[in-house]
C-alpha cells in the first residue's frame, strides 16, 4: 500500500479495501482510521501487507505492547487488519493471528449539577454559541460529534424533539428537546441565524470541529473551577447519571443515549450515588426484623 493519498497513487489493494467499507458503509473517518491502520503494519513488515505471515502479525501485535500502546489503540488497530484480511484478502483464518486487549473498565467522571451549571455559565463567546452546544450536550445527551454536526432543521420544535442523524453506530435518533434548551436555541439561532449548521464554524459550509468544541469547554472549565478531570463528553456521562438518580427507567435512558445494549447503560448505576445510597441493604432487613418491638 503506497504512502501517496493523490487518486492516481492508490494501489489496487488499498482501492479495493476501500471499495469494500464503502460497500458496508463505513464512515469517512473509520476509513481514514482503517487505511492508517493497515498502513501502518505494512511499515512494520516493510512490504506490501498481503504477503505478510501470522508470526509477522503475532510480531507487529507484540511491538505495540512493548511501545506502550493503549488497549483502545491496539484494538482499533486490531479491527482494522481483521476486516483486511477477512474482508478484502479473504483470509478468515486472521482471527487465529490477532487478539483484542482487555479494556479496564473504569468509572466515568460525573459532573455535580452545580458544576455543570457553573461550566455552562462560563463558556466562551463571543454569543452564546458554546454556551448553547454544552447546554446541548448535557440536556440532551449528545456526544461532542453529534453536537458540532447538527443542523438547523434538526430542531424539531413543535415536537420537542431533536433528530441525531447518523450517530455512532450509523443510526438516526430522536432525543428530548426540553423547555428550558428550546429557548436557548431560539435565542441563539435569533443571535447568529446560522443557515445549515446549528453551529457554524470559520467556513460558510462548515461546522464547528470537535477539537473546537473541546478547546471550549476546557476553557470553561478553567473559568469555572473544575478541578476533575473532564472532557465534553462528561456532559453525556452526567446527563446519564442525573437522569438515574432521577429515577428514571434505565431502559429509556438507554434509548436517549443511541446504546446498542443496555449493558453499556446500566454502568451508570455504578456512579448513580443517590441511587446507591437509597438501596436498602440486606443487613438492614435483617436487623429491622430483629429489632425488639417497644413495650
Amino acid at each position: 500500500m503506497t504512502s501517496n493519498t493523490s487518486p492516481k497513487a492508490i494501489s489496487p489493494l488499498r482501492a479495493r479495501m476501500i471499495e469494500d467499507m464503502t460497500i458496508r458503509g463505513f464512515t469517512p473517518k473509520t476509513q481514514s482510521d482503517y487505511i492508517r491502520s493497515v498502513k501502518r503494519f505494512a511499515a512494520f513488515i516493510d512490504r506490501s501487507p498481503d504477503t505478510a505471515t501470522p508470526e509477522e502479525l503475532r510480531q507487529f501485535q507484540f511491538a505495540l505492547r512493548e511501545d506502550g500502546a493503549t488497549p483502545s489503540a491496539i484494538n482499533a488497530i486490531v479491527s482494522a487488519l481483521r476486516f483486511f484480511f477477512k474482508v478484502t484478502l479473504d483470509k478468515p483464518d486472521i482471527d487465529r493471528w490477532t487478539q483484542f486487549v482487555r479494556e479496564p473498565r473504569k468509572l466515568p467522571v460525573i459532573m455535580s449539577a452545580d458544576e455543570v451549571a457553573r461550566l455552562i455559565e462560563c463558556a466562551p463567546g463571543p454569543g452564546l454559541k458554546y454556551k448553547a452546544a454544552f447546554s446541548l450536550a448535557y440536556g440532551a445527551g449528545l456526544r461532542a460529534s453529534e453536537v458540532v454536526s447538527l443542523k438547523v432543521g434538526d430542531i424539531d420544535s413543535q415536537r420537542r424533539l431533536i433528530r441525531v442523524e447518523q450517530g455512532k453506530g450509523g443510526k438516526d435518533r430522536y432525543v428530548m428537546l426540553s423547555p428550558s434548551l428550546l429557548e436557548l436555541l431560539r435565542d441563539w439561532w435569533c443571535q447568529a441565524r446560522p443557515p445549515v449548521w446549528l453551529f457554524p464554524g470559520y467556513g460558510p459550509v462548515k461546522h464547528i470541529t470537535t477539537r473546537q468544541l473541546n478547546r471550549a469547554f476546557h476553557s470553561a472549565a478553567d473559568m469555572a473551577g473544575i478541578d476533575k478531570k473532564v472532557s465534553p463528553h462528561t456532559l453525556r456521562h452526567s446527563f446519564a447519571t442525573h437522569l438515574l438518580e432521577s429515577d428514571i427507567d434505565v431502559r429509556v435512558i438507554q434509548a436517549l443515549l443511541g446504546h446498542a445494549g443496555l449493558d453499556m447503560t446500566a454502568h451508570y448505576t455504578r456512579v448513580a450515588t443517590n441511587t446507591i445510597r437509597n438501596v436498602i441493604s440486606p443487613l438492614d432487613r435483617i436487623a429491622r426484623k430483629k429489632k425488639p418491638r417497644s413495650q
